[in-house]
């Protein structure tokens, strides 16, 4: 934000002086800082999940195996038990209760509890996210997630330096995500493939949207007091800020993937 000025307004219309938009400018940089370091963390500990449970799932041991799932590759008892059986649903789920958990007792949570929530269910979201090494090559999930950091880092950064306001995009990307989530659900029935194409094609764009307008929404809840005053209300703002672009890099990175993923 190196364009405050004497006379600066905020991409919403309230002035400061020069001393003080360089405070805010100070403090803002360090709360965005702070909000990509937790989504950043998150994502290394989702990824380490998934990897350690895929590794820990598969074999190329034939004896003891419970399942075969190629020509050379089996399932342990333990991959049977994550991918196969109803324990899967369990772990498929687990994430979707968290969300719920950090969401609505965010306000009654210490600032450790929360940070320590999250962290759990970025791990939970990686044991969710492990089949993907079962159903995509990897070189083709490792091309997916460089698309998706570039994606994600080009919107978020639209989002923090658009002088337009985005604010009322945000009803109609909410409606979309609740029709984008409604359709999957349909889909589990459904088994259309061309539904699944077209719901990843809108999902897509649907969290593309979200990354732009969530960024701005963080910048201008600092602007407005929301977060600079500091404390504990600040940390907890920064760590539910930090979910919700998680929410969006993750959302991106799954439909990319069924868009662009090459299958085993």
């Amino acid at each position: 934000m190196s364009d405050f000025d004497r006379n600066y307004a905020s991409p919403f219309g309230q002035a400061t002086t020069r001393a003080d938009a360089a405070a805010v400018d100070a403090g803002l940089r360090a709360y965005m800082l702070k909000i990509y370091n937790y989504m950043t963390i998150g994502l290394a500990i989702t990824g380490l999940a998934a990897l350690g449970v895929y590794m820990a799932a598969v074999t190329g041991d034939a004896s003891g195996a419970a399942a075969r799932i190629g020509a050379n590759t089996y399932l342990t008892s333990f991959g049977y038990a994550m991918f196969v059986s109803p324990l899967k649903w369990a772990f498929i789920l687990a994430p979707l209760a968290m969300v719920f958990v950090i969401s609505f007792g965010i306000q009654r949570l210490k600032p450790a509890t929360a940070q320590m929530l999250f962290w759990a269910f970025s791990a939970l979201m990686g044991v969710s996210l492990s089949s993907i090494f079962l159903v995509y090559t990897h070189t083709s999930i490792v091309r997916v997630f460089f698309i998706t950091a570039a994606s994600f880092g080009a919107l978020s950064l639209y989002g923090y330096t658009t002088k337009r306001d985005l604010s009322g995009m945000g009803s109609f990307l909410l409606m979309g995500l609740f029709g984008v989530i409604i359709a999957m659900l349909v889909n589990l029935f459904l088994q259309s493939s061309m539904l699944q194409f077209v719901v990843s094609v809108i999902g897509v764009l649907v969290f593309a949207g979200l990354t732009a307008w969530d960024t701005q929404r963080l910048k201008s809840e600092y602007i407005y007091g929301y977060a600079s005053a500091g404390g504990e209300a600040a940390e907890r703002t920064a760590i539910m800020g930090a979910l919700s672009l998680y929410l969006n890099f993750i959302n991106l990175f799954t439909l990319l993937l069924q868009l662009l993923g090459q299958r085993e």
